[in-house]
């Protein structure tokens, strides 16, 4: 995926993503903490075919969904390293 950051003055910094398959949306990272995803149409790639606007948490919820594992599973490998750098792991 390809992936450019911008800075909008007073309202955050937005992320143009761009797909392998050429799909495009954005990232709002608003600096309320709120989150807004816009996503083109493909036939019309300038034309933005739906927003959804998140709030912090909702988009926290949205981030674990989209994760390849769950946070718990990554928290415990964390462990297991800290452990193993500690010398107490096996």
């Amino acid at each position: 995926m390809e992936i450019t950051q911008s800075t909008v003055p007073g309202a955050g910094i937005l992320h143009d993503c761009l797909t392998r398959a050429g799909q495009q949306f954005r990232i709002l990272v608003a600096r309320s903490h709120g989150r807004e995803i816009t996503v083109y149409d493909s036939a019309e790639p300038d034309r933005a075919a739906a927003t959804i606007v998140l709030e912090e948490d909702e988009a926290d919820q949205v981030a674990e969904l989209l994760h390849s594992r769950p946070i718990t599973d990554r928290i415990a490998e964390l462990e297991r390293r800290v452990a193993q750098l500690a010398g107490s792991g096996p």
